[in-house]
């Protein structure tokens, strides 16, 4: 798989300083089937500090966007950006990596994408995560 897009997501649960990733991956392999997590990278705060997860490798095929898993890179931020706003930290984690896979892969800032914007039942990566800004962010 060679990704054209990166496709933002939250996981729609409380960061509360645990290591919710692990849970997303059992919840994904026993409860969908499927043989991984489906992101191929996760951002979440653990005491304090935020670090870049890594769920699918980035050249195997994600299971986080129906009909557009095949050339894109899933990225999920572990929080609920319905209700609460990003933490600067996860923020610019995400500005980083996005930056780095940008770079790696020859993405384009017009090839980032949330979620809802493939499908209106979604809200990934939230309501209060502004995308428009967080595009505006990747520029150097």
């Amino acid at each position: 798989m060679i990704p054209k897009k990166i496709i933002l997501h939250h996981s729609l649960t409380k960061d509360n300083d645990t290591v919710s990733w692990g849970v997303i991956r059992k919840y994904h392999i026993n409860n969908c089937k499927w043989n991984d997590i489906g992101y191929h990278f996760g951002i979440e705060n653990l005491r304090g500090q935020t670090e870049i997860l890594m769920g699918r490798m980035p050249n195997k095929q994600g299971a986080h966007c129906k009909g557009y898993n095949s050339d894109s890179i899933g990225i999920c931020f572990v929080g609920n950006y319905d209700v609460f706003y990003p933490l600067k930290e996860s923020w610019n984690q995400g500005i980083k990596l996005v930056q780095s896979l940008m770079d790696i892969f020859n993405i384009d800032i017009k090839d980032v994408y949330g979620h809802r914007e493939f499908n209106t039942y979604k809200s990934c990566p939230g309501r209060l995560f502004d995308l428009d800004k967080f595009r505006n962010d990747l520029k150097y």
